[in-house]
């Protein structure tokens, strides 16, 4: 069951909701169904997010075991 992102037309409330097979979503505030589909982004928190922004410089300094200027980016 995905989940869609959504901005109702009438009353403009913005929500996010499970759609199963068959069925069509409704405002959960004015309960119209005249909604726009948005765009869903997400994001990535944690321990993992911070080790993929953290990449060594090219410099000698990435810890290569045959010493500096023995860059592994090469």
């Amino acid at each position: 069951m995905p989940i869609f992102e959504y901005a109702c037309a009438d009353c403009g409330h913005q929500f996010e909701t499970l759609v199963r097979s068959g069925t069509t979503p409704e405002c959960p505030q004015c309960h119209s169904a005249s909604l726009q589909k948005q765009l869903s982004v997400f994001a990535t928190t944690g321990e993992a997010a911070k080790a993929m922004t953290a990449m060594p410089s090219p410099c000698g300094s990435c810890g290569n075991p045959e010493g500096p200027g023995s860059c592994g980016f090469r």
